[in-house]
């Protein structure tokens, strides 16, 4: 993902403030009605649409300010506690000159929270401001806000133990080389990788070409990584990556102005940075709970596979008396399902970890995670990992009794209600997950998508019923209409399912999408967690100025691709088989990978395409002796089909006809689709 994969203000439809009032006009004018609440607040709409809080967002804000703690500033305290110094201009560019990350675009987050924002949302964002290079306990550092994780750096004997080293080679180097600056130079004795998701394992080559063992990269750096690491690691993203990717710009919110109207955090911290992304193969496997001793320190690993991710463990530091959380434990609650789309998580085994952890035999002074900040004291931070246990068992708990009483996933979401010492805990708030869609998780690890009713087997397509809908409630006036009405009653999300039938149904109807725009602001000024605020406002920047003309840069990925199993790509590269176009044909292929001494034989039959690992068939109708690399090129985009088949850049064997064919019947996903419009 190179850092323009996401631009964060591309206007292809950009309009005026003028203009969406002009047409707020036209509308009023059309539907012969007085102004409404609806229409007086798009006089005060911003440079990119956004309309101000209604009156009913800013009540409902308020509410919140009399049902939460906010008088108890023990977190603020401890997020400051430990200072040692920050960089004022924390702006990261990679080497063409293109900005990757920028903390001072947060500055605006300072105060009270503005009426377009949640409080306690604003107060976790404000909280997640607070950045720099902290001391955790002696010989433990924090870098906060270089990334969306922190990096921790621990003092070994004869080096630093590097532990996450961020998302992107870019803010990975910045990090360290002020790591160095403020607590003098040491060279790198060890790396740690707490788990396998990129925001902890990306930016690890950046480390190396800060270090002096540039060119002799590896050589006496352990790379310390839980069992499983490099296949979740290098797996994730290559099968549904494109679709991910598209869904991650909604929920991180990358097109949206960094703004009191737009993306203010993510919960879990600012934002992921977009740049060079790498990965380094461990040379140490913990596969289960054991005591390693790294650079002269002694470690006690606590594997905790299955729960925040597919491969992961957290660590205790006896000498120091510090426990890591990795991310098993944050300061939010977490999510059982990304908003980006994933597997869903076991809520169980992330539970029973917790609960390992919190009986463990330790004397804890210190906790800290992989985002976040600090706790000290064993009885806060027992406290803190008791919350975090409990809140994902009752989602579990209640969700199975409402799923086993016959509740849909949606009715469970309706109705499922935290505990108040749960909900009153800001560690235990959804700024991150929600109990809403991680109790239609739980469902859905359990039950699957299907609800039972039978009306949900075989519904119509989207566009087919909407269009159905909107004739039946009287045609698109009439639509518009009731939906000005729900809006002006603050039933936002009644409004947003109503219009959306007629946005669904006719795309072209600029009023319906400025009214469902407009819904969707005040469903994002409302959310208390980030990411359905991004997604809520992400949408209504779609609605006023379309989707992106771009999509992933794969290239960005390719470190972590060469390091991926060839198998996922031939697999990748089955699920692109256009099925229709390759009905009635029959292909076999030979990919022979010439520096790693590797045949695969590719079938198509049925419209389906298998492979395996065999010698060259003689009976293929072609033969490609390719370079791994350049395999990799293609497949990211980076050298094209047409332009390589008939070049002298790889050798073919057999008819170049049938190969340019057989790659014409791949389907070639672009990395953007239209998402609130058909």
């Amino acid at each position: 993902m190179s850092t323009n994969i996401f631009p964060q203000r591309p206007f292809k439809l950009r309009a005026t403030g003028q203009q969406f009032l002009i047409g707020s006009i036209t509308a009023m004018f059309l539907l012969g009605c007085q102004p409404s609440q609806t229409e007086s607040q798009l006089q005060d709409i911003d440079d990119d649409g956004f309309t101000p809080a209604s009156t009913h967002t800013i009540d409902a804000n308020n509410a919140v300010l009399a049902e939460l703690p906010f008088a108890n500033k023990q977190d603020f305290e401890d997020a400051n506690r430990g200072f040692i110094a920050r960089l004022p201009e924390l702006i990261v560019v990679d080497e063409q000159g293109h900005k990757i990350w920028d903390r001072t675009s947060y500055d605006f987050v300072e105060g009270d929270a503005p009426n377009s924002v949640n409080p306690s949302l604003w107060r976790q964002a404000t909280l997640n401001n607070i950045d720099g290079l902290f001391e955790v306990t002696t010989g433990v550092y924090q870098l906060r806000g270089f990334d969306l994780a922190n990096m921790t750096v621990i003092a070994g004997k004869t080096g630093w133990i590097i532990v996450d080293p961020l998302t992107t080679a870019e803010t990975a180097k910045v990090a360290f080389e002020f790591i160095n600056q403020q607590l003098g130079k040491r060279p790198i004795a060890a790396i740690i990788f707490t788990h396998s998701h990129i925001d902890h394992f990306g930016g690890a080559l950046g480390l190396l070409e800060s270090s002096t063992l540039k060119n002799d990269a590896l050589e006496g750096i352990d790379i310390i990584a839980p069992a499983g690491f490099m296949h979740e690691a290098t797996s994730e993203n290559v099968m549904a990556g494109t679709a991910m990717s598209r869904r991650a710009m909604y929920m991180y919110g990358k097109q949206l102005p960094r703004s009191a109207r737009g993306h203010i955090d993510s919960g879990l911290g600012k934002e992921p940075a977009f740049g060079q992304f790498g990965i380094l193969s461990p040379t140490t496997v913990i596969a289960q709970d054991s005591a390693q001793l790294i650079d002269g320190v002694p470690f006690e690993f606590q594997i905790v596979s299955g729960s925040e991710a597919p491969a992961e463990f957290t660590f205790y530091l006896p000498e120091q008396q510090a426990y890591c959380g990795a991310e098993l434990v944050s300061k939010n609650m977490h999510n059982l399902y990304t908003l980006r789309g994933a597997k869903v998580r076991d809520a169980l085994t992330w539970s029973s970890a917790i609960d390992s952890a919190l009986t463990a035999q330790r004397d804890t002074k210190v906790y800290f995670g992989s985002h976040h900040w600090p706790i000290w004291g064993q009885d806060a931070i027992n406290r803190f990992l008791e919350t975090q246990r409990d809140t994902y068992k009752y989602i579990h708990d209640q969700s199975v009794r409402m799923l086993n009483a016959g509740l849909t996933p949606a009715e469970i979401a309706e109705a499922i209600e935290m505990p108040p010492a749960l909900s009153n805990t800001f560690s235990s708030r959804g700024y991150y997950g929600t109990a809403k869609h991680n109790a239609k998780a739980v469902y859905q690890a359990y039950l699957g998508w299907y609800d039972a009713n039978p009306v949900n087997l075989d519904p119509l397509p989207a566009v087919a019923s909407a269009a159905k809908y909107v004739k039946l409630i009287g045609g698109a006036d009439k639509v518009i209409q009731q939906t000005k009405l729900a809006i002006d009653a603050g039933e936002y999300r009644w409004a947003a399912e109503l219009i959306n039938h007629l946005v669904i149904a006719d795309d072209g109807n600029d009023r319906a999408k400025a009214l469902l725009a407009t819904a969707y602001d005040q469903l994002g000024y409302q959310a208390e967690s980030a990411p359905w605020r991004d997604v809520y406002l992400s949408a209504a920047y779609e609605l006023r100025h379309g989707s992106p003309d771009k999509g992933i840069d794969l290239a960005s990925m390719k470190q972590i691709l060469l390091r991926s199993p060839v198998e996922n790509f031939l697999q990748s590269m089955a699920s692109r088989v256009i099925g229709p176009e390759a009905f009635g044909d029959d292909f076999e292929l030979n990919i022979n990978f010439t520096d790693l001494d590797r045949n695969y034989v590719l079938t198509l039959k049925n419209a389906v395409l298998h492979h395996k690992l065999a010698p060259k068939s003689a009976s293929a109708n072609a033969t490609l002796n390719i370079s791994h690399e350049l395999f990799i090129d293609l497949i990211i985009g980076s050298a094209g089909v047409s332009d390589l088949l008939f070049s002298d850049d790889l050798e073919i064997e057999g008819s170049k006809i049938d190969l340019a064919s057989f790659f014409s019947k791949l389907d070639k996903p672009k990395g953007v689709f239209n998402i609130v419009t058909p």
